[in-house]
């Protein structure tokens, strides 16, 4: 979820080239959407994990969504499916099922709330990390200060992940000997909120290259449904405990993903990723706010001034790659 401005005539541009203003500005706004409905989705994750089992609860949450997304886009004709790269279907297809079992696994297998909160930290990495990998594949030009920036992001991290950890080492350990030894608690789960950070940069910059103005998160989701279905069904899983709260937020989250997608792909293909990147950094403090009320934690001091320096890191990164006026 980047900017990714053309560092040539032949690269990738930032809005497509018949948008008028009007157009690329509705894009936008309906991008921004997806901002508001991601900053819910972390606390409703944990909750239905609690109650369905981090893959059961995820594959429902999955399926819900896809259902949603299908019936409001409807499935796409032949015709549409041959046009239609096939980098973007099988890549991003891929990449974007793969994100979402990661995310949504690593928070249901958190030890605890505040865990699964600090493993949707780790996952807010992203904008700062698809800025970065935009100016590595050259679609973005970036001045000295995104690397500060980068650097703010990780610092952040370390005060988010590392604070526990440094309790039970001693108060003379090291930070990266607390840090290594608090993901060590939960390896698997942690592993998995990196590589979800990791492939949603990846997954944007290719939709954005490849997407050609399709709308593919219905058949995404599909995908992402039918694989967490499989490995639920080959897994020896907790069986899930159903109450009504528990559907209730089942289709809540759903809807709320189902929405959120579906804006965020329209803003990608169509709208400013500028300022849709710049709206999308404040999601890490939205989404900490909501699941701190949902979940009933209250982080300490550390918790927060992490939140606000990757915040702030990825606003920096973001400010490195605007042109000059």
């Amino acid at each position: 979820m980047s900017d990714p401005i053309p560092a040539s005539a032949a690269a990738v541009s930032v809005v497509p080239i018949s948008a008028t203003p009007a157009a690329v500005q509705r894009a936008t706004l309906v991008g921004l959407v997806a901002v508001l409905c991601w900053s819910a989705t972390v606390g409703l994750m944990r909750s239905v994990a609690e109650a369905l089992g981090a893959l059961g609860g995820a594959a429902v949450l999955y399926s819900v969504s896809a259902v949603l997304v299908l019936l409001v886009q409807g499935l796409p004709t032949r015709a549409q499916l041959r046009s239609i790269s096939r980098v973007y279907l099988m890549v991003c297809g891929l990449l974007f099922a793969c994100y979402e079992i990661c995310l949504s696994v690593a928070i249901g297998l958190a030890h605890d709330r505040p865990q699964s909160m600090e493993l949707g930290m780790i996952n807010y990495l992203w904008p700062c990390l698809t800025i970065v990998l935009a100016v590595l594949c050259r679609q973005q030009h970036a001045r000295w200060w995104l690397w500060p920036g980068v650097a703010l992001c990780l610092w952040g991290l370390v005060l988010v992940v590392g604070t526990d950890g440094n309790a039970a080492a001693g108060p003379a350990a090291p930070w990266w000997y607390s840090f290594a030894a608090h993901m060590a608690a939960n390896p698997l789960a942690y592993a998995l909120a990196f590589g979800a950070a990791l492939m949603w940069p990846t997954y944007s910059v290719l939709a954005r290259m490849h997407g050609g103005g399709f709308n593919g998160v219905g058949l995404f989701l599909l995908l992402t449904a039918a694989l967490l279905w499989v490995q639920w069904l080959a897994l020896d899983t907790v069986p899930m405990r159903w109450s009504w709260g528990t559907a209730a937020q089942v289709l809540a989250i759903g809807a709320l993903t189902a929405l959120g997608y579906g804006c965020w792909e329209h803003g990608i293909q169509r709208g400013n990723l500028a300022v849709m990147a710049a709206g999308s950094y404040f999601t890490p403090v939205l989404s900490s706010l909501w699941a701190s009320v949902w979940l009933a934690v209250q982080p300490g001091l550390p918790f927060w001034q992490g939140v606000v320096l990757v915040t702030a890191g990825s606003l920096v990164c973001w400010a490195a790659t605007r042109s000059r006026s």
